[in-house]
């Protein structure tokens, strides 16, 4: 490990922008009054430019939107604050933070690449920064399932709650072993020495616990962020509360998007003008990193009618 990587969170913070303002309609048409008592879940969703990443961040930003007393801190890995993102976010209304959090230049060349971990010590970093005692943290990638049961159990966390993890590596699962109400140990494909084999969409922390420990971080190791993580708060197997039906049910998935490269697609440039929307569509699609325009590069765009292809200048001329 670089000697940087185990020194405490010391990161200046770029917040590209945020609102505190909760402008959603709740289910069961329930007034925020009535949830006001609730502890909030800071959900924190490291992210990177990508063609996926706008449709993740959509999809994901449905599941909260049923999820009362949530901060949502997306982090990207973005050397620049990205405009259409914080138009995204705040067209939801849901409470967010929106960070730009690349990774160091240093690591981007290792194989494999530390991803995340910049985004998720900015995250961390902000809640540091505001001084935030109360309320539950929890990683969520752009690209998992979530049960919105996960949401009432994680909100109990006292210290550290687990639970399991569906679609992980050899065993499809990884989460904790649960006898007598108590985690024993934990079932895990990989366990590579870790003390806690966890996936990181299988626990949460109260944020007045990992106040206890100013020293709290998360090294660029890869395949170790969970485990050094939790190490860096001082967790016993004993203080662990396992959620789930004691660990018996999968509340969230690790479900991926296959990537694929953005494509250019050819098409003649003259006609992306008022005449039509293709010409908004693709600078949105451009905006969104979904796929861009060229008069010479990429598959010729077929536009078609009744079956038929034509050119270009047929329809749009």
């Amino acid at each position: 490990m670089d000697s940087s990587s185990s020194h405490a969170l010391n990161e200046s913070l770029h917040i590209c922008s945020e609102s505190h303002e909760d402008r959603r309609l709740y289910m069961q048409d329930k007034p925020h009054s009535a949830y006001a008592q609730l502890p909030v879940i800071y959900f924190v969703t490291p992210t990177y430019p990508r063609r996926e990443q706008i449709p993740e961040l959509t999809r994901l930003a449905h599941t909260l939107l049923h999820v009362p007393r949530i901060h949502w801190l997306v982090a990207n890995d973005y050397e620049r604050c990205d405009t259409y993102m914080d138009m995204l976010l705040n067209r939801f209304g849901i409470p967010f933070t929106h960070l730009s959090s690349p990774m160091p230049h240093k690591f981007r060349s290792t194989k494999p690449a530390p991803r995340g971990v910049a985004n998720r010590r900015a995250a961390l970093q902000w809640i540091r920064q505001h001084n935030l005692t109360n309320g539950v943290l929890y990683f969520g990638d752009d690209d998992n399932t979530y049960d919105l049961r996960l949401f009432s159990e994680i909100r109990q966390t006292q210290r550290v709650s687990m639970f399991p993890v569906g679609l992980i590596a050899d065993y499809a699962v990884s989460g904790p072993v649960v006898r007598d109400g108590k985690v024993v140990a934990f079932l895990d494909s990989w366990v590579a020495g870790r003390r806690w084999p966890v996936d990181m969409a299988g626990f949460a922390v109260n944020l007045a616990y990992m106040s206890l420990y100013p020293n709290v971080n998360m090294p660029y190791k890869p395949g170790y962020e969970e485990d050094l993580f939790l190490r860096s708060i001082g967790l016993h197997i004993d203080q662990i509360e396992p959620r789930g039906m004691n660990c018996t049910e999968v509340l969230v998935w690790h479900t991926q998007t296959k990537s694929k490269k953005a494509p250019i697609v050819r098409l003649e440039k003259k006609f992306l003008d008022g005449r039509s929307n293709l010409g908004a569509l693709f600078r949105s699609l451009k905006e969104m990193g979904v796929a861009s325009v060229s008069d010479t590069e990429g598959p010729l765009a077929t536009i078609s009618k009744n079956g038929k292809g034509k050119a270009h200048s047929y329809f749009l001329s």
